[in-house]
């Protein structure tokens, strides 16, 4: 059964559509960037309530120490942005019909997506080696919830982005939606290594 499109009026012929409302295992068109805005303004907002109390609590002494952040958050940088460039290559292919290229660029993009959270642990581990803990001072702490929740964040993508690469049916608003996602934690990550380094 079918929905008659709004296109049927311009042509000669009449256009069907699938009536994905009458089946309740397929979702209607668009819910999907509907679910990622929500998603993406409420990490935003959390984390923007988190740089705003940072702010606040890097001007108001004592125990504010800055530490020099590692070296390795430089290549979880580069690593992020490479990931975001094979996750588009990977959409755009998808969009052209290539699917089987688009599944090798998801699973390049998910190794990549595995060496930032290597990366960042790195990174841990190096601050734990030089005495910086969770609460040592309140810089140390704020770095830890930044780039903890953030990589968090990253898994729940990855978790996606394998669910796009099992799915036997994907649609392709599921692989835009997913990159889009994917793009904007990139995106987050630059803006918290900026804060953390400027600070």
């Amino acid at each position: 059964m079918g929905l008659l499109s709004d296109r049927a009026s311009k042509t000669s012929r009449v256009v069907l559509l699938p009536a994905s409302l009458e089946d309740p295992s397929k979702s209607p068109p668009g819910l999907y960037r509907i679910g990622l805005l929500i998603t993406c303004a409420s990490i935003l907002a959390f984390f923007t309530a988190l740089v705003i109390a940072f702010y606040w609590r890097s001007r108001t002494p004592p125990f504010w120490a800055p530490i020099t952040l590692p070296h390795t958050l430089w290549l979880s940088t580069v690593i992020i942005l490479a990931s975001s460039g094979t996750f588009e290559a990977a959409r755009r292919a998808y969009r052209r019909g290539l699917h089987p290229a688009a599944a090798r660029l998801l699973v390049a993009t998910a190794c990549l997506g595995a060496a930032f959270l290597a990366s960042q642990l790195a990174a841990w581990r190096n601050l734990v080696h030089r005495g910086y803990y969770l609460a040592q001072n309140p810089y140390s702490s704020f770095f830890y919830m930044f780039t903890g929740l953030h990589a968090a964040h990253l898994i729940g993508g990855l978790v996606a982005l394998f669910i796009v690469v099992l799915g036997r049916a994907t649609r392709r608003e599921t692989v835009d939606v997913v990159a889009y996602y994917w793009h904007f934690l990139g995106l987050l990550w630059i803006a918290l290594f900026v804060i953390l380094l400027i600070s």
